[in-house]
């Protein structure tokens, strides 16, 4: 068993995508001895957002805080708040967009797919 405070996991700066006032912190991945899945916990400041794009992961996600619009380049559109739920399909197109006044806050689940 392991464990980690997550005010001790480095928040790095998302810039892909076009994002803009957004931090990662991989709470768990590969590196950590984690061999199936990584968790990541995402903070997207208000007006902030991370643009469309895809990969091939699916995404399992639970929202913690904040308000957002979740959206596809299919145009299918989520309002989400905390307690919500996700599941983003691999390679489907997607992005987030903060729409409230506080940070919105949410933990990504996604396997660890082997090298090609």
């Amino acid at each position: 068993m392991k464990l980690k405070k997550v005010k001790e996991v480095p928040e790095e700066e998302v810039t892909v995508y076009g994002s803009t006032g957004t931090t990662i912190q991989w709470l768990w991945k590969k590196d950590d001895g984690v061999p199936r899945f990584a968790l990541r916990r995402f903070k997207i400041t208000p007006g902030g957002e991370i643009g469309l794009h895809g990969h091939p992961e699916e995404h399992e996600i639970f929202i913690m805080e904040g308000k957002a619009l979740v959206f596809n380049d299919s145009g299918e559109e989520f309002n989400v708040e905390p307690q919500d739920v996700l599941y983003v399909p691999p390679d489907e197109v997607h992005g987030y967009k903060n729409t409230g006044d506080t940070d919105f806050v949410f933990l990504c689940i996604i396997p660890i797919l082997p090298k090609e």
